[in-house]
Parts: structure tokens; sequence; C-alpha cells
């Protein structure tokens, strides 16, 4: 057997050992205390606050804990002039939701796979009727609007169709941009397993930062849900810097050398 296809092979056993080794902690971590204190969990959320106050009209789907994760992204964005795409409208009170927390400045356009989601265009909505699995769909769609600052992927929640999604968007996402996928549910979704392929290439290191460390400023799993975030300024170079005269004297080979 050749030494690259050992080398293969045990660094195969040992992601798997990693794997298990963090399967394990996960059931161990179950009985772990959650937050405490007076003001755990109870600060203001305005998009929060916003689905709380819409009982009428157009409905919207959301699981609760999202709330927190959409403002801490997302906040950056509000009254400015800024254009959101989501995948997936439903019943369309998700489009005047985002529109209401962004302000007037921002532009809404929403994306279904069923033609009578027409009806939710409005005053700063458009609504595009295609499959989020056909990439001629997404050629023609990027050809029509400006570059993004937001994606919420809530569409076929299938892992084919939101890499395929996400491989078609990101590059017409600006600097800053945020994007966010919806319910990646159970253990072993095949986006996060995608993200995990993707994310270990943000670890390279070389004289220049390679085209994905310049397009994936960074990237956060969530209960059920990711987010991406692009760099506002991408470095080119990754550079480590010393300051200071005084050094431990280390031997080599020892941890941290």
């Amino acid at each position: 057997m050749s030494r690259a296809r050992v080398h293969d092979l045990r660094r195969a056993v040992g992601i798997a050992r990693r794997y298990a080794a963090g399967s394990r902690f996960a059931a161990r971590a179950r009985g772990m205390p959650g937050p405490s204190g007076a003001h755990a969990g109870t600060e203001a959320n305005p998009l929060e606050a916003l689905f709380d106050a819409h009982t009428e009209g157009p409905g919207i789907f959301k699981w609760r804990h999202y709330f927190d994760i959409y403002h801490r992204h997302l906040a950056k964005f509000v009254g400015r002039e800024v254009n959101l795409c989501e995948v997936g409208i439903y019943s369309g009170g998700s489009v005047s939701m985002w529109r209401e927390y962004l302000g007037p400045a921002s532009q809404i356009y929403g994306v279904d796979i069923e033609e009578a989601c027409r009806v939710y265009a409005g005053e700063g909505v458009d609504v595009f009727i295609g499959d989020q699995g056909d990439r001629e769909f997404w050629r023609s769609f990027v050809a029509k609007v400006p570059p993004l600052d937001v994606v919420i992927d809530d569409g076929s929640h299938q892992t084919d169709d939101q890499i395929l999604t996400l491989e078609s968007l990101l590059g017409h996402l600006r600097p800053g941009g945020v994007y966010i996928v919806e319910d990646v549910h159970a253990r072993h979704h095949g986006f996060p397993v995608y993200l995990a392929g993707l994310a270990g290439h943000l670890n390279e290191v070389n004289s220049q930062t390679t085209a994905l460390q310049r397009a994936i400023g960074s990237v956060h799993l969530y209960p059920s849900l990711a987010v991406l975030e692009r760099p506002q300024d991408p470095a080119w170079r990754l550079e480590a810097d010393r300051r200071g005269t005084v050094w431990q004297p280390f031997s080599a080979g020892e941890k941290g050398i």
C-alpha cells in the first residue's frame, strides 16, 4: 500500500475518532446547566416583537429561537439600503416582516416554486417563481437583481437544493453580506456536513489568502440553522506578527512550538 494511501486511511480514522468523541461529549453535555440570572433570555428583540404582533393577514412560520440569531447577524442592516432575498416565502407574511424590520429603504426579493405566491409582490417586494434546484433559474435571477446583502434559504430544505442555491448566490452577495440556511434539522443533515468540508479549507495557510477565504469570512452553526458571512474587507494575506522582546525558552518539539 502506498504511503499516500496509508496517510489517507490514518486521516479518515482520525476524523472518525474525533467525530465519535464529539458525539460522546454532546451526550454528556445534555446535563449541562442552561443560562441563569434575571436577564437570561429577556433582552428585547425588535424582529421577534414584529413576529408576535403579526396576528392577522399572510402567515409567518418561524422557529422561535431563530429570532435572536437573525437579529445578531442582521441588525447592522437596519435602516440601510439593503437587498434581501428569501427563498421559500410560503404564505407571504415573512417578506413584509423583513421589510418592516429593515426599513423602507430595503428591497425584498421573494423566491418560491408556487405561482400563487406572486400575489405577495408589492411596494419594496418583488416575487420570482422558480425551482431553487434549477441552476438555470438562478442564473436568470442573478442577471435580473442587483447584488444582495442578505439571503435566507427557507425553501425546499433538501440538501442538494440548499447546496446549489448557496453555490449560485454566494458570488452575488456583497462584501459584509449574510447568508442564512434554515431548518437543517437532524444530527446527520447533509448541509452542515457539506459546510464542514467547505469550512475546513478556510484554515489553509498560504502566502496569500485563497479565493474561498476572501469569499467567506465566517461560518456559524446554530441549532437547526447555519449562517455564513462574507468579509467586509477581505484580507489578501494571512500574517502572524510578533510583538514584545521576552519569549519563553521552549525547547523544539514542545507544545506551542
